[in-house]
């Protein structure tokens, strides 16, 4: 073991610690920002910096994080069989999707509750997202950018509405203002039991209020409370599909598959297409990894429509391996807010450049001078 891996073992053991925190997040560089090396430290300098409730907001998973966990021991059950004499000293990792031409295969996922990291949080993230020319899937936080003429990549993102006229006034108004697809988190039926929030009496309305600063008690507004049952879309059908596609030309990305038989279903029913997530393990546990249930999904849709993936990524063998299984992309959501919580906005710029400089180099060393040239005699399954 190493003095790095002995210190990512620390802080594993140190979680509830945050002494101990600040003190190991020093030596990954906590005031540098070229002190962290990879987005596991990231998360180390971010969390010396946060608020527990809004660290462990961000971190946590569901219930007994079974899913959470199985997103990251996926990766290590996947090794990669690379080629050599293949001419690398070009590597071309731009891509297309749904029209929209991007540098990297790598779009911003979207998350709640960034307003625990810091204020105007959304709207920080989303000028990253412009400054490293990366695609960001998110509701809200565009609108000045895009007022400001500024060159936004955005998908616009909703967890659904529960009329035919509520949902085509949305995408009509997304439309208007310059989004360029429409994705649709389907697995967000209701509130999930995260034991986290639960235990740390964390109040859902911090999401958009921020955490209480010390000496302040604000009025609860929507307090967490084991196994709470609160409805998000739960009546959200197929024909919300049609909905979208009735009142717009955007394209509809449907994410939340694992089920090949959904995967098909999406199809059938007009997505252009689907996003294999599992919500980064914060909503069913116990479900399977992505990772997992990508080459079924991939097997399912045959070429129809492009299958993105989220969930667990840090690396960019990460990255690789999922394109290797078939992703047409990948998409992070905790990796940007580490670098948020850690250095803000430069931090987010910071962590999108590591992601893409690992996977360009990785790509090289496998052999592969492009994404057309990766496939999964790439990947092998131990």
């Amino acid at each position: 073991m190493n003095r790095r891996e002995a210190f990512q073992r620390l802080m594993t053991f140190a979680a509830g610690s945050p002494l101990i925190a600040r003190q190991a997040a020093a030596q990954t560089g906590g005031d540098d920002i070229n002190g962290p090396v990879n987005v596991h430290e990231f998360e180390a300098v971010a969390k010396s910096k946060m608020n527990k409730l809004a660290y462990d907001f961000i971190a946590g998973g569901v219930e007994d994080e079974l899913t959470l966990e199985a997103n990251r021991a996926a990766y290590k059950r996947v090794f990669l069989s690379p080629r050599v004499m293949v001419d690398v000293s070009k590597v071309d990792m731009s891509t297309e999707i749904l029209g929209m031409k991007l540098d990297a295969p790598i779009i911003i996922a979207p998350t709640g509750g960034k307003n625990l990291v810091m204020p105007n949080a959304e709207t920080v993230v989303a000028r990253a997202a412009v400054k490293s020319n990366t695609l960001i899937c998110t509701a809200t936080g565009v609108e000045k950018l895009l007022e400001d003429s500024q060159p936004v990549k955005w998908w616009s993102n909703t967890t659904g509405q529960a009329t035919k006229t509520a949902a085509a006034s949305y995408a009509r108004r997304v439309e208007d203002i310059g989004a360029k697809a429409i994705v649709v988190t389907v697995d967000n039926q209701y509130q999930s039991n995260r034991d986290r929030n639960n235990r740390n009496r964390f109040d859902y309305g911090y999401m958009s209020s921020g955490v209480p600063k010390p000496g302040e008690a604000p009025k609860p507004r929507n307090p967490a409370t084991p196994a709470m049952w609160q409805p998000h879309t739960p009546s959200m059908s197929w024909d919300y599909v049609e909905w979208l596609r009735g009142a717009s030309g955007l394209p509809v990305i449907l994410k939340g598959i694992l089920n090949p038989e959904d995967a098909r279903m999406a199809v059938d029913r007009g997505a252009s297409a689907v996003v294999v997530s599992n919500h980064g393990g914060r909503q069913l546990d116990g479900v399977m990894a992505t990772l997992d249930a990508l080459p079924d999904v991939v097997d399912a849709v045959g070429g129809k429509v492009p299958v993105l993936m989220d969930g667990g990524i840090r690396r960019g063998s990460d990255i690789l391996k999922a394109l290797a299984l078939g992703a047409k992309a990948i998409l992070v959501g905790r990796a940007p807010l580490w670098g948020l919580g850690a250095f803000g906005q430069p931090g987010v710029e910071r962590v999108l450049w590591m992601l893409g400089a690992e996977l360009k180099l990785d790509m090289a060393l496998a052999g592969v001078p492009n994404l057309a040239a990766i496939n999964r005699k790439l990947a092998r399954r131990v």
